[in-house]
Protein backbone atom coordinates (compact mmCIF):
# COMPACT_ATOMS: atom_id res chain seq x y z
CA UNK A 1 0.00 0.00 0.00
CA UNK A 2 1.34 3.44 -0.94
CA UNK A 3 0.91 5.88 1.96
CA UNK A 4 2.45 8.87 0.18
CA UNK A 5 0.37 11.99 -0.12
CA UNK A 6 1.43 13.79 -3.25
CA UNK A 7 0.50 16.14 -6.04
CA UNK A 8 1.49 15.98 -9.67
CA UNK A 9 5.21 16.55 -9.90
CA UNK A 10 6.43 19.63 -11.74
CA UNK A 11 9.55 18.67 -13.63
CA UNK A 12 12.64 20.79 -13.32
CA UNK A 13 15.81 20.70 -15.39
CA UNK A 14 18.47 18.36 -14.14
CA UNK A 15 22.15 19.03 -14.20
CA UNK A 16 24.61 21.17 -12.37
CA UNK A 17 22.63 24.42 -12.57
CA UNK A 18 20.19 25.25 -9.80
CA UNK A 19 16.51 25.03 -10.63
CA UNK A 20 13.30 26.25 -8.98
CA UNK A 21 13.10 23.20 -6.73
CA UNK A 22 16.68 23.74 -5.53
CA UNK A 23 16.01 27.40 -4.74
CA UNK A 24 12.79 26.53 -2.89
CA UNK A 25 14.56 23.80 -0.89
CA UNK A 26 17.29 26.21 0.11
CA UNK A 27 14.80 28.94 1.04
CA UNK A 28 12.64 26.53 3.04
CA UNK A 29 15.65 25.25 5.01
CA UNK A 30 16.78 28.81 5.72
CA UNK A 31 13.31 29.89 6.87
CA UNK A 32 12.97 26.86 9.15
CA UNK A 33 16.33 27.65 10.77
CA UNK A 34 15.44 31.32 11.15
CA UNK A 35 12.13 30.40 12.78
CA UNK A 36 13.91 28.17 15.31
CA UNK A 37 16.40 30.93 16.09
CA UNK A 38 13.68 33.51 16.64
CA UNK A 39 11.84 31.19 19.02
CA UNK A 40 15.06 30.91 21.02
CA UNK A 41 15.53 34.68 20.92
CA UNK A 42 11.97 35.22 22.16
CA UNK A 43 12.52 32.90 25.09
CA UNK A 44 15.63 34.89 26.05
CA UNK A 45 14.28 38.41 25.36
CA UNK A 46 15.25 40.79 28.14
CA UNK A 47 12.11 42.94 27.98
CA UNK A 48 8.56 42.97 26.61
CA UNK A 49 9.26 45.37 23.73
CA UNK A 50 12.09 43.20 22.45
CA UNK A 51 9.95 40.08 22.87
CA UNK A 52 7.14 41.66 20.82
CA UNK A 53 9.53 42.62 18.01
CA UNK A 54 10.98 39.11 17.89
CA UNK A 55 7.48 37.66 17.98
CA UNK A 56 6.28 39.79 15.04
CA UNK A 57 9.31 38.85 12.98
CA UNK A 58 8.94 35.17 13.90
CA UNK A 59 5.30 35.18 12.80
CA UNK A 60 6.27 36.75 9.47
CA UNK A 61 8.99 34.14 8.96
CA UNK A 62 6.57 31.37 9.91
CA UNK A 63 4.05 32.60 7.32
CA UNK A 64 6.74 32.75 4.65
CA UNK A 65 7.94 29.27 5.57
CA UNK A 66 4.39 27.96 5.17
CA UNK A 67 3.98 29.66 1.79
CA UNK A 68 7.20 28.11 0.48
CA UNK A 69 6.17 24.69 1.82
CA UNK A 70 2.76 24.94 0.13
CA UNK A 71 4.37 26.01 -3.14
CA UNK A 72 6.70 23.02 -3.01
CA UNK A 73 3.87 20.65 -2.10
CA UNK A 74 1.67 21.94 -4.95
CA UNK A 75 4.53 21.30 -7.37
CA UNK A 76 5.16 17.81 -6.04
CA UNK A 77 8.58 18.75 -4.69
CA UNK A 78 7.79 18.01 -1.05
CA UNK A 79 6.30 14.64 -0.29
CA UNK A 80 4.78 13.53 2.98
CA UNK A 81 3.61 10.15 4.16
CA UNK A 82 0.24 9.40 5.61
CA UNK A 83 0.75 8.10 9.13
CA UNK A 84 -0.61 4.68 9.96
CA UNK A 85 -3.52 4.70 12.40
CA UNK A 86 -1.54 2.47 14.80
CA UNK A 87 1.34 4.97 14.94
CA UNK A 88 -1.07 7.84 15.58
CA UNK A 89 -2.72 5.90 18.40
CA UNK A 90 0.67 5.02 19.94
CA UNK A 91 1.80 8.65 19.85
CA UNK A 92 -1.51 9.80 21.33
CA UNK A 93 -1.22 7.26 24.15
CA UNK A 94 2.39 8.26 24.86
CA UNK A 95 1.50 11.97 25.01
CA UNK A 96 -1.46 11.25 27.29
CA UNK A 97 0.83 9.32 29.64
CA UNK A 98 3.31 12.21 29.69
CA UNK A 99 0.51 14.65 30.42
CA UNK A 100 -0.78 12.51 33.26
CA UNK A 101 2.71 12.26 34.78
CA UNK A 102 3.04 16.06 34.63
CA UNK A 103 -0.30 16.51 36.40
CA UNK A 104 0.66 14.27 39.33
Amino acid sequence: MNNNICNPKTTVPSGIQLNDKDYCNSLLSCLKEMEKNYVTAMSEASNEFLFQKYNQTCQTISSLQREVYELMFRNGWYSIEQAEKQKINQKHQMLNQELQSLNQ
